[in-house]
């Protein structure tokens, strides 16, 4: 059983490094505020509560285990309430979403 933790451990560990490195990578590559909250917004609900669901898990049955979920479901919450905010405030100032130039024009 422990070595099934371990590796279901492992496993989530690797998926939140990845979804946080694509979210950073997205934030700095990405050309709108729109795309970057939405690469923030991934980064944040998915790797981190990840990472965190992996520590639970390797935690065993404690109470802390508890304040981890709890902070789980915060992440969960938050990210995408926090990227929508951002998002509409930016339409209603009037920013406009990046388009792809159309071929041929310089």
């Amino acid at each position: 059983m422990t070595l099934v933790l371990n590796a279901l451990s492992a496993v989530l560990i690797v998926v939140g490094l990845a979804f946080v490195l694509g979210g950073t990578v997205g934030l700095v590559r990405l050309p709108d505020l729109f795309s970057r909250a939405h690469a923030a917004s991934k980064c944040d609900s998915v790797g981190a509560g990840s990472i965190l669901f992996a520590l639970a898990l390797q935690g065993g049955l404690a109470f802390g285990d508890l304040k981890i979920v709890l902070i789980v479901m915060l992440a969960l919450v938050s990210a995408p309430t926090t990227a929508h905010a951002l998002a509409r405030a930016g339409y209603r100032t009037g920013l406009v979403a990046w388009t792809r130039p159309e071929r041929g024009e310089p």
